[in-house]
């Protein structure tokens, strides 16, 4: 792979990417937006389910290459396990999208070790596992793009944990992009907004009508929306961006 980062602005082939937790939701969004420009994708998710293969299906149909893979990400052997695969398969990663997460709602009172526990792990430890896995393959001026939550700046009631995972992932990114930034690395973050996932389907119409009140566009976000700004970050017209957290939401 060359030194001079991505081509242009959405032009990506020749490009390999690394998407974590790319099967559903901002993480399947960005995978086919990456296809369609012609990067080569290696996503990973942690289940086999019909959203896994509907994806394998579209991607086969855009004739991408591309490769999904099982892993956990919480886990370091997995996740070095899956970097060196996806370097094996496509070599030199140019960008890595650190999407996969989890969330839970219970009061402080009630929430379990546990859980705090399992959260952090997938959610911020997730972050590190994959970055430290595959540091060796990274090609220069490779970029990483951290999802985090606008939750990070508001808070959030009944998710502490949640909340404090997404803080830890703005954190990470600052120390990253100073730490790798003499490398030709940049670390970049997005906090996500509300966006129409299948976390939002158990949310009443009343609950949604509140969310959408919050909201200056008036309206949630798309995960087509939060690709593009991923899409920005991993390309070349983001070149001298680093260290930056963008908030993507809407207007909260």
């Amino acid at each position: 792979m060359s030194g001079e980062g991505f081509g242009g602005g959405s032009d990506f082939k020749g490009k390999h990417v690394l998407v974590t937790g790319g099967a559903r939701g901002i993480g399947r969004a960005t995978v086919l937006a990456l296809a369609a420009r012609g990067a080569a994708v290696t996503a990973c998710y942690v289940n086999e389910s019909e959203r896994v293969e509907s994806l394998r299906a579209e991607l086969d149909e855009l004739g991408a290459r591309g490769t999904l893979v099982r892993a956990d990400i919480s886990d370091h052997e997995d996740a070095a396990r899956l970097a060196a695969g996806a370097h094996e398969r496509f070599g030199a990663v140019d960008a890595v999208v650190n999407n996969a997460g989890v969330i839970s709602h219970h009061p402080l009172r009630d929430l379990p070790p546990a859980e705090w526990q399992r959260v952090l792990d997938t959610n911020l430890s997730g972050m590190y596992h994959v970055i430290r896995g595959v540091l060796p393959y990274v090609a220069e001026s490779a970029s990483i793009v951290n999802i985090s939550s606008a939750v990070a700046h508001h808070g959030m009631p009944g998710a502490a944990h949640y909340v404090a995972s997404k803080a830890g992932v703005m954190g990470l990114t600052r120390a990253l992009a100073k730490e790798l930034g003499p490398q030709g690395i940049r670390v970049n973050c997005i906090a996500s907004g509300l966006i129409e996932t299948d976390q939002m389907k158990a949310v009443t119409p009343e609950g949604k009508a509140r969310y959408e009140q919050m909201i200056s566009l008036g309206r949630l976000g798309r995960p087509e929306e939060i690709a593009d700004v991923v899409l920005f970050l991993a390309s070349h017209a983001a070149r001298y961006v680093t260290g930056a957290t963008l908030d993507v939401d809407g207007g909260i």
